[in-house]
Order: structure tokens, then sequence, then C-alpha cells
């Protein structure tokens, strides 16, 4: 039989070592900052000093190829490695595989030049600097790429660019952002209107207006102003034209990505409930005893199953080098869906407890419910996936390539 659920012993090594890295190192150091109430500056002292251990452990960067410092993950691997990682809210960012650096990386490996990998690459690699992706724009559906205002103007010896961005992740703070802005016209397509550029940051013409405040606070997700910002010719990062094939190629994996730290927090959270289940009595009983809690457990149990299955198949697509779109899309919208649900009901389950702040949970239900919106809203994934139902039916007169064309 090929099907087999197991990792290769050099993956469950690395899953492994991962695991003990973060129950052993990282997690207590978090749990010490949370107790401190430690600010923002506290935290990245933290992370830089685990990040040394991180290397010295051999657990640094590992989605990207050796000859770039990296541990050469495929996307089968790096969904063992992600899920360990994010049970604690800085884990990735020790490891150097965060969003939103993690997708530049790949998206600077495979359309950069060999100038821009050294000159932008390489410090994301070595970790000594960070970036951002500025597509998002408050006037137009960020679900609808072809719809950006954000123009880039060729002139004698320069583009100039003018626009409006919001939510850019990372962008205080960030060595450079990764600019979508409109350059065509007239193009065939509507797809092909929008080009990539790399933008030097601080820039004049790139005022960050302000971090946007959100449900869970303050998380560097920034708002910007573009106002005759100019970039030499060979700031263009991929061809002209190529700014929505380029995002889409980013997003696609980069969605996945998010689903693997989803699936660490999901984990975590049915822990938590679990957990709580056992040592909190009432009426009589342990809540684990109680029914209602028990279908609160086998539901998300059941879920974290699901999620963890269909995040399985579609690395293993995109491995294997096979079109991968619509089991993300359903990967993306299931995994978002889960962990908003498990993480819920862990808070009903620990009740004033679990919407204090003295356990993760309040802080990890408020960021959960950007997840069914952030990389593509849960109605855009479903229509994508509908699209891809009728269009296999049209093609064989069945659905079974929409279904993950799996021999079952």
């Amino acid at each position: 039989m090929a099907v087999d659920f197991t990792f290769p012993p050099e993956v469950e090594n690395v899953r492994e070592q991962v695991r003990a890295f973060i129950d052993e190192q990282v997690r207590p150091v978090e749990d010490r900052l949370r107790a401190e109430k430690a600010d923002r500056g506290g935290f990245a002292r933290a992370i830089s000093a685990l990040r040394a251990r991180a290397r010295s452990e051999g657990l640094w960067l590992p989605q990207m190829p050796p000859e770039w410092g990296g541990m050469g993950l495929g996307p089968v691997a790096m969904a063992a490695v992600s899920a360990e990682a994010a049970k604690c809210a800085i884990g990735p960012f020790v490891l150097n595989c965060q969003a939103p650096d993690e997708g530049n990386m790949h998206t600077l490996l495979h359309w950069g030049t060999p100038g821009q990998k050294e000159r932008y690459l390489r410090p994301l690699c070595e970790g000594t600097a960070r970036s951002c992706f500025a597509m998002t724009e408050p006037e137009v559906a960020g679900s609808d790429p072809t719809l950006i205002q954000t123009r880039a103007t060729l002139c004698d010896d320069h583009w100039e660019i003018n626009g409006h961005k919001w939510f850019i992740s990372g962008a205080r703070g960030a060595s450079f952002a990764i600019l979508i802005a409109r350059t065509e016209d007239r193009p065939a397509v509507p797809q092909a209107a929008n080009s990539a550029f790399l933008v030097d940051l601080p820039a004049e013409g790139w005022e960050v207006v302000r971090d946007v405040e959100t449900m869970s606070g303050s998380h560097n997700h920034c708002e910007i102003r573009i106002n005759e910002l100019k970039l030499p010719p060979d700031s263009l990062l991929g061809g002209r034209g190529d700014g929505h094939r380029l995002g889409q190629a980013r997003l696609g994996p980069a969605r996945l990505a998010h689903c693997m730290r989803w699936i660490g927090q999901a984990d975590q959270a049915l822990d938590l409930m679990v957990g709580r289940s056992m040592e909190r009595f009432s009426h009589g009983s342990m809540l684990a005893d109680k029914q209602g809690i028990q279908w609160l457990i086998a539901q998300s149990a059941m879920e974290i199953y699901q999620a963890k299955l269909m995040v399985l198949h579609a690395a293993y697509r995109i491995e294997a080098g096979l079109s991968f779109k619509t089991e993300v899309s359903m990967a993306k919208h299931h995994v978002a869906n889960t962990l908003w649900k498990v993480v819920d009901r862990a808070v009903q389950v620990h009740g004033a407890l679990g919407y204090s702040t003295d356990t993760p949970l309040a802080g990890m239900l408020t960021q959960a419910r950007w997840s069914r919106f952030a990389d593509g809203a849960d109605e855009i994934h479903l229509m994508t996936i509908a699209k891809a139902a009728i269009a296999s039916y049209e093609a064989s007169g069945n659905t079974l390539s929409a279904t993950g064309s799996l021999p079952l």
C-alpha cells in the first residue's frame, strides 16, 4: 500500500526535536513574559536569545534550502514543524518561520534576481531583517487584487507610486516591503494589471499612518500612505504585470502555512480544554464525566483530525508538484473555522477563567477570529471550491477532481 500516515525517520526526528525545544526552552520563557506582562521589547529580546539556541540546535530556518542557511524541509515536513512551533505564540519567530517573512522568503527565492536575493533574501534568512507584503487596500475588496488602486507610473528614470494600503503586517520595523501596485491600463486580462516592487524602508513617500487597532489590540498591522514614492527601474520583482501571479503563487502555500500553525494552536486549546475538564469538580462529578462537556471535546477532536488530514494532503500535493488550489482552499476554510470553534469551546469549559487573561485562551480567541477572512474570506474559498466542483463535473461528468483526486 502506498498510503502511509507516518513521517520518515528524519522528519519525525525533527518534529520531536522541535516539540522538545518548544516545551523545554520556549514555553517557560513565554509563560514568564506573560506573567510579567512584558512589553514588545521584552518579547523581542527573548526571541533574539532563543534564536541563538535554535541555531545551536540546528532548528533554524526550517523552510529554506541549505544554501540559504536553512534546513531544507519540504511542505509536508513543514506541516509537522510549524504545528509544533505554533503551540507557543513566539515559536515560529524563534525558528524564523513566521509570517509574513516566511512567504516573502519563498517569493524572493523563486522570483528574485541574484542581486535581489543577496540584498533582500539573505538578511531575512540570517534573521537580521524583517519585511512586509503590501497588497491590501481599504478602498477596495482585499479578496479581489484586480481592483487595486495603488498606481505605479514609469517616468524617465524611475517609477513613481501613489496609493493607500492597510493591514500591512509587520510594516513597523520592516527593512523592506514587497509592494503590489497597478502598472497597466489595458491588460489582456485583469490579472495582468499589477506589478510587484521591492521598497527599501524607511523611504520618502512611504508613511506609516498608524498601527490599526484590532479587537485583540495592536499587532503591527499598519495603514500606509504612499505619496510620490520614487523607485529605480530595477526595483521590479518579477516581470511587469506579474504582480497578481506572484501574489497568488505566494499566498497559496502561505495560506497552508497559516493552517499548519493554526493546528498547533487548536491542539493547545484542546489540551487546555481536556485538562480543565479533568480538574474541575461541579454538581457531583468532574466536568470530564459530563456528557455535555464530552461532546465539546469529541467535536473538537474530530475537527482537528480532519484539519490535520487536509493539511497533510494539501502539503503532499504541493510537494509532489500537483495542482493544489482547491485543496488549499478547503484546508484554509476548515482549519480557520476549526481553530475558532475549538478555542471558543475551550473558553466555555474554563468558564470565567477562560474569559480572563490568566490563560492564553482569551488572546487566542480574539486572534482566531481574523483567520476566517485573512488570506481570503471564508466565502471566497467556498466560491473557489464550488467552481472547482462545477468545472470537474463539466469536464468529466463527476466531481472527483474537486474532492482531492483521492483513490476512493
